[in-house]
């Protein structure tokens, strides 16, 4: 039997209880609705992210593949040179959204894919080889950004479907039965004191016409 809640076995406090079961149970229907909700959001995006994490896997071996064709067409040194040269990438804004009551990242950011002579290396010192991997990096970064974002709110998810779980567990199997437990208590206390009172009553009746007959 669940554990009951410690209240005074009163009417009035009956009435609180039946209130407060209501008010549980709509509330566990809720979680119960947001928790199947998140769980919905949190597969689509893990499907995001498989694909995105396979199409990252094979841009980034797109991308050595032609580091390695592009050390070979100028050089280990030159190359060395080539990549002090470039411009620094832009900076990313981080900003918040929100799925269902869940604040997760939205990573903002102009496109990193950046024409040959807007790398900050001269065409002279380069090569197409040059820039067909400068070019793959690029991808590989937007890839990257985009799957870091899909990966944090995955987590984020992950930790509220979590959270509303437990909520939706301990309402389901703690209180809302052990407010129905005491709900039975007070109910049986209640109609057992009116048991007594009526034959109390009753037994007051018998002796009241008992002593009027012996007058």
């Amino acid at each position: 039997m669940p554990e009951m809640l410690k209240v005074k076995p009163t009417r009035m406090e009956l009435l609180k209880l039946k209130r407060r079961i209501k008010l549980a149970e709509k509330g566990h229907k809720l979680l119960k609705e947001k928790q199947d909700a998140l769980i919905m959001e949190f597969f689509t995006i893990y499907d995001e992210a498989l694909n995105l994490r396979r199409e990252l896997n094979q841009k980034i071996g797109e991308a050595f593949e032609t580091l390695r064709l592009a050390e070979i067409d100028v050089g280990v040194l030159r190359l060395k040179e080539i990549a002090l040269g470039v411009k620094p990438n832009k900076e990313v804004e981080i900003r918040k959204r929100n799925i269902m009551g869940v604040s997760v990242p939205l990573i903002e950011a102009e496109s990193f894919k950046r024409k040959p002579d807007e790398r900050g290396y001269t065409f002279v010192a380069s090569s197409p080889r040059v820039d067909l991997a400068a070019e793959k990096f690029e991808e590989v970064l937007e890839l990257a950004i985009r799957l870091a974002e899909v990966e944090e709110t995955l987590k984020r998810l992950a930790k509220e479907i979590e959270k509303t779980k437990r909520r939706v567990n301990a309402l389901e199997y703690i209180i809302i039965p052990r407010m129905q437990a005491t709900v039975k208590f007070i109910s049986q206390h209640l109609d057992e004191m009116e048991r007594e009172n009526f034959f109390r009553l009753k037994r007051v009746k018998a002796i009241l016409e008992a002593r009027a007959e012996a007058e």
